[in-house]
């Protein structure tokens, strides 16, 4: 009796423990099929715009110009990263500057990643590119609207986007964060233009990062 009740014990962790290994990690937003093309637009006389076109449900492509560029600028999102992404609208923010360029602001539906992309309207400029965005989107992360904030791993970038002043804060050394695991190292932020206050696990202890900060 003893020998059977130790085998159905034995027998209920190990399918406890597969159903744990199998269990799928929760998506950080919804990867609805997007079937139109996302169109944003600025208020500006030559009407810069920034679209996202989609192909087999899913974001393709990002298009960008202006009346009087001559011709629209277009990337794929998967060569533009080297990665493929899941993108809902909800999660995506632009901001265009007049006819100089564009900030194109997301988390990643699938594994919460936030990316940044600045995309100038001169094919002469170089386009920048973070995959280490530290976005509002995510509920514990409180920019304000008109920052872009980013790191690598040792310190935090907090730039204008419409001036370009920036400023940075320091973790004092390089972190091991994950990108697609960000809150396991950062729990949580509050940034704006003259403050930064960060919740980082810095050698496996919890500490507050507050300073006050000038963008110039």
């Amino acid at each position: 009796m003893r020998y059977l009740l130790f085998i159905l014990i034995v027998a209920t962790l190990a399918n406890t423990n597969s159903s744990c290994k199998s269990a799928a990690p929760k998506a950080f937003c919804d990867t609805a099929c997007i079937k139109d093309t996302i169109k944003l637009a600025a208020n500006h006389p030559l009407k810069p715009y920034f679209y996202v076109t989609a192909n087999n449900c899913k974001a393709d492509s990002f298009v960008w110009s202006y009346n009087g560029m001559g011709a629209n600028r277009k990337m794929g999102i998967t060569d533009l990263l080297g990665t493929a992404v899941n993108i809902n609208k909800d999660f995506l923010t632009v901001f265009i500057k007049d006819t100089s360029y564009s900030w194109v602001i997301f988390n990643d539906c699938a594994t919460g990643r936030g990316y940044q992309i600045k995309l100038p309207f001169n094919k002469a400029a170089k386009i920048e590119r973070k995959s280490s965005g530290i976005n509002r989107f995510d509920p514990k992360f409180s920019v304000a609207e008109n920052l872009v904030v980013n790191s690598d791993k040792g310190n935090v970038f907090v730039q204008d986007m419409a001036t370009g002043k920036k400023a940075t804060v320091t973790f004092g050394k390089a972190l091991d964060i994950d990108w697609d695991a960000v809150h396991q190292v950062i729990d949580s932020v509050n940034i704006t233009d003259s403050r930064v206050w960060i919740k980082v696990k810095i050698d496996n202890e919890w500490r507050e990062i507050d300073k006050k900060i000038e963008l110039k």
